[in-house]
C-alpha cells in the first residue's frame, strides 16, 4: 500500500476515536422515585449538571447488577445521601463486633 493511504488511514482512525469518546452520555429524563432497594445497591453516584453538554440535571445512580445507571431527579440527593451514611454507620457496626 502507498504510505499516503496508510497515513490517511490511520489519521482518520484517530479522528473517529477522538470523537466517539468525546460525547458525553447524558440521562434524557429521571425518574422522581427511585425505590429503598435499589439506593442500597447504589455503588457509586454523580450530579449531572444542565449547564454543560446535557440538557437536564439528574442525580446519576451507579447499581449493582444494573448494566446503565439510574437517572433520577437531583432532588433525590439528600435521600441518597442519608442511605450512604446509613449503609456506612451499619457496616461500621458489623466490624466492630
Amino acid at each position: 500500500m502507498d504510505l499516503k493511504v496508510v497515513l490517511v488511514v490511520v489519521c482518520l482512525y484517530a479522528l473517529a476515536i477522538t470523537f466517539t469518546e468525546g460525547i458525553p452520555k447524558c440521562c434524557i429524563k429521571t425518574k422522581k422515585d427511585v425505590s429503598r432497594r435499589t439506593m442500597m445497591k447504589v455503588y457509586n453516584f454523580e450530579m449531572q449538571s444542565a449547564s454543560g453538554a446535557c440538557d437536564i440535571a439528574a442525580l446519576v445512580l451507579y447499581v449493582r447488577d444494573r448494566r446503565n445507571p439510574v437517572c433520577a431527579h437531583p432532588k433525590l440527593k439528600t435521600t441518597m445521601m442519608l442511605v450512604w451514611h446509613r449503609m456506612k454507620h451499619n457496616r461500621n457496626q458489623k466490624s466492630v463486633n
